[in-house]
């Protein structure tokens, strides 16, 4: 879950991707991400989202939010662990290593994500302006399936 700082018609889209892992390969299973959302209403959305493919624990994004981020997935009825995560590189070198995963065929689609998929293109052109909410939401995903310690991960050479 990438949280927005704000609600309403302006703000950004609350990033809700479900993912799931098997034999190393990643597979995005749903994109519920929407626009606009109320901090209780994004929260409930993520908990269906979570219990719709049997999810066993909810990674949310607490740069926007801190600890208020588990309160309200809590209080939207979470019943697996909610485990918070803090940026501390930009979204683009977030990105990056996971851009990795899908060329080597660790990350595979199930079924058709297009509004995501519009993104990850618009995200990786030039120029790109606004929030990729779905997108860093699906780069917290595949981390937290494929990769371990602390965040995105990029190793130098």
């Amino acid at each position: 879950v990438d949280p927005p700082a704000t609600s309403g018609p302006a703000a950004d889209a609350c990033g809700i991707i479900a993912a799931g892992v098997r034999d190393g390969v990643a597979y995005v299973l749903a994109d519920a991400s929407a626009p606009g959302l109320r901090p209780l209403d994004w929260a409930r959305r993520a908990v269906a989202v979570c219990r719709e493919v049997g999810a066993r624990e909810i990674i949310a994004e607490s740069n926007q939010g801190g600890e208020m981020v588990r309160q309200v997935l809590e209080s939207a009825g979470a019943d697996v662990p909610v485990r918070l995560v803090h940026a501390q590189l930009g979204k683009r070198a977030r990105a990056a290593p996971v851009a990795t995963l899908y060329e080597q065929g660790r990350v595979a689609h199930v079924g058709l994500l297009p509004t995501l998929e519009d993104q990850m293109c618009q995200f990786g052109a030039e120029g790109f302006r606004g929030s990729p909410d779905r997108v860093d939401a699906l780069v917290w995903a595949i981390w937290a399936l494929l990769q371990q310690g602390n965040g995105p991960w990029v190793r130098v050479l």
